[in-house]
């Protein structure tokens, strides 16, 4: 589909990491909203399967194969959209748990590709479609991590703060523009690809990251917040939006075990 043939009685949102968890799940929920989403990922395969189920459900979608840190990806990605009115930065990641002392600068050189330079390279591109938009809304997918340290995680958490950041400065740029900044910040959020990837494919470690751990939040938890944001009138900006499970007090303190949810 090209933009010449699309719906654009729709408003349209494009949404990176848009193939797996929660990026899917955000373009399934504006979807539903109304939108056409554009799912933008390197897996063409990944894509195609999102796509297939929002129209599957009557929605609009299209995908673009992109890889946020690869300049010439994202110029030729943008370029074909025309129009854009919502766009969701959510490709990222964490690679590893290791001490400071025992990092790889390598996978800490990917974390700040992909969460802060792919989200400045995305934005910069989107920005002139945006500033013809009377939808005009950025929401960055950020972490807990952007606001709080653990040990362990020192180059997810230098990745994340980096995005919040972005986030936060970007507004401040922008004041006086009708454009929207939003930052949300989930916190344990149980996909099939996030902590398998940070452990390195060990499927038992990953597993044992939500072990016990009664109702995580899952992706569409953090669609459903997402949708609400960008549903709001124009003039309402949710500037940064906590999201945690409540077996979750903070990074480090998660209760583990049963809780009374006091159904009858």
């Amino acid at each position: 589909m090209t933009e010449k043939t699309a719906d654009q009685s729709r408003p349209l949102a494009l949404i990176t990491g848009g193939g797996t968890g929660i990026g899917a799940a955000i373009a399934r929920r504006l979807a539903s909203d109304g939108f056409e989403v554009v799912v933008a990922g390197r897996r063409r395969e990944k894509l195609d399967e999102v796509v297939a189920a929002v129209e599957g459900a009557g929605g609009t979608a299209r995908a673009v194969v992109m890889d946020v840190i690869d300049a010439a990806s994202v110029e030729t990605g943008i370029a074909g959209l025309g129009r854009c009115d919502v766009l969701v930065n959510n490709a990222g990641g964490a690679l590893g748990v290791t001490r400071v002392e025992d990092g790889d600068p390598e996978e800490w050189e990917r974390m700040f590709s992909t969460n802060v330079v792919g989200t400045l390279r995305v934005t910069q591109a989107v920005l002139p479609l945006l500033r013809r938009s009377a939808r005009a809304t950025i929401v960055d997918i950020s972490s807990i991590a952007g606001e709080r340290v653990y040990e362990g995680g020192a180059g997810y958490v230098a990745a994340k703060h980096g995005t919040s950041v972005v986030s936060e400065t970007l507004r401040l740029e922008l004041n006086g523009e009708n454009i929207r900044v939003i930052d949300i910040r989930p916190g344990m959020v149980r996909t099939e690809e996030f902590s398998l990837t940070r452990l390195h494919g060990d499927q038992a470690a990953a597993d044992k990251v939500y072990e016990n751990v009664d109702r995580p939040l899952v992706a569409d938890d953090v669609a459903e917040c997402v949708g609400f944001v960008v549903g709001l009138p124009q003039h309402v900006n949710i500037d940064t939006m906590v999201i945690k499970p409540v077996a979750q007090a903070a990074p480090h303190k998660v209760h583990r075990g049963p809780i009374d949810w006091k159904r009858a």
